[in-house]
């Protein structure tokens, strides 16, 4: 890999990595033929047929060019040549990327609750994202509000993971979790089971701006909520109190390390820039490593370094909020580009945003996939070649020679245009 720019590895390399570093999720298997193009009837049966797109689904381990067919809000069929007479309305999608809709697993969407909360319709839908996680920007008294008011009237798929602190986001201000009366188990798990399934999880701030020393405490209770209530944790790390290694000895198959290539304190690398052993572990455990990018959580280096030694994130998410939609996060499809600059291929990201996304949390019915009968969540993306700049959190900026754009996005069958500009 490079210094800084166009840094690259080599199709070998990244076979070696992907087979080492991507464990920590069952991703499936098996090559899933697609289906043949539908017979030709003189009937309209499809309300629409994105025609001649490169269609990328790694649920079923395409890279093709195919058409893709959706009837009453399911994809219908995904075959090659679909007459255009079958459908009611054809989508080119000539010289794009056809793909699963995208899944933001760490996003901030309670508008008007708090500062940091974004419209998930305004920041993500069009841009390609039909599905976003809220990663407790509500606790356990403000869930109730955060699925009437957001997720029931968002066309954005919309899920949550409950705070283990009362205020959650709401606040806006610092030690939110430093005084335990407002950590409160029961209560947090009970806002769970009553809030399913739009809630998926249980999440936890560790950083010393939010926990203080009481880090270990509030990671205990926030496993006794998520244990209670059947989900996992999502736990947010940087610049902690106490090691990583303490954090991830609390830590189950199938919970969440989010912010994993911080460039805080106790993060992922020893003092050599190694990968702490305890990691390597962790993954063999089953923990998933989300990127979570947001204001102060992703730096350059501590992910190449990473990457060099063979660890991928599992997922990719971008922590965009009001104030990260102004930079360094701007948008999800920019979180998934600035892997360009590390080497990682258009597929490699659109796995981590869709199949591996998919799998992070129990959603209720099959999402980042395009098998017929999944979801009409589609979305058609640009790539384009040139020289991109991209930022991260400590404002080192790296450069890549292509970026993803939006082009259109298919939510549960509805269409959807990307803003202009």
């Amino acid at each position: 890999m490079s210094n800084g720019n166009f840094a690259e590895i080599t199709r070998r390399q990244f076979c070696r990595l992907s087979a080492a570093s991507l464990p920590a999720i069952a991703f499936g298997g098996g090559f899933f033929a697609h289906s043949a193009p539908p017979k030709q009837n003189g009937k309209r049966d499809f309300d629409i047929l994105i025609q001649g797109g490169t269609v990328i689904d790694p649920s079923q381990n395409f890279n093709a060019q195919l058409d893709v067919a959706i009837a009453n809000g399911k994809i219908a069929a995904v075959a090659k040549d679909i007459p255009a007479n079958q459908a009611r309305k054809v989508i080119s999608a000539a010289g794009k990327i056809v793909c699963p809709g995208l899944i933001d697993i760490h996003a901030h969407v309670y508008e008007g609750v708090g500062i940091q909360g974004l419209s998930p319709d305004r920041g993500w839908l069009a841009k390609g994202v039909t599905t976003v996680v809220d990663a407790g920007s509500a606790g356990y008294t403000t869930i109730a509000g955060l699925r009437k008011y957001i997720g029931s009237t968002s066309q954005t798929r919309v899920h949550a993971l409950v705070d283990i602190g009362t205020l959650g986001l709401v606040a806006g201000i610092s030690g939110t979790m430093e005084n335990m009366a407002y950590v409160q188990p029961k209560e947090t798990a009970e806002a769970v089971k009553s809030n399913k399934p739009f809630v998926v999880g249980v999440k936890v701030r560790l950083s010393k701006a939010v926990a203080g020393s009481q880090d270990m405490e509030g990671l205990r209770r926030t496993r006794e909520a998520a244990e209670a209530a059947g989900v996992p944790m999502m736990v947010h790390i940087g610049d902690t109190y106490s090691p990583l290694r303490n954090i991830l000895d609390q830590m189950r198959k199938g919970d969440v390390l989010t912010h994993c290539f911080h460039p805080e304190p106790h993060g992922l690398l020893d003092e050599r820039g190694k990968i702490l052993p305890e990691v390597l572990e962790a993954r063999q455990r089953g923990i998933v490593f989300d990127v979570g990018h947001g204001s102060s959580h992703f730096g350059f280096d501590v992910a190449a370094q990473c990457l060099q030694q063979g660890f991928l994130p599992d997922t990719i998410s971008s922590d965009l909020t009001t104030r990260t939609a102004a930079g360094p996060v701007f948008d999800f499809l920019t979180t998934l580009s600035k892997f360009f600059c590390l080497g990682l291929r258009v597929d490699d990201v659109i796995q981590m945003a869709t199949s591996n996304a998919a799998r992070a949390f129990d959603f209720g019915l099959p999402l980042g996939t395009l098998r017929p009968g999944s979801e009409a969540d589609v979305a058609i993306l640009e790539l384009r070649d040139g020289s991109f700049a991209f930022t991260d959190s400590l404002r080192k900026d790296r450069t890549a020679r292509q970026k993803l754009f939006p082009a259109q996005t298919i939510r549960g069958g509805k269409l959807f245009e990307a803003p202009r500009g």
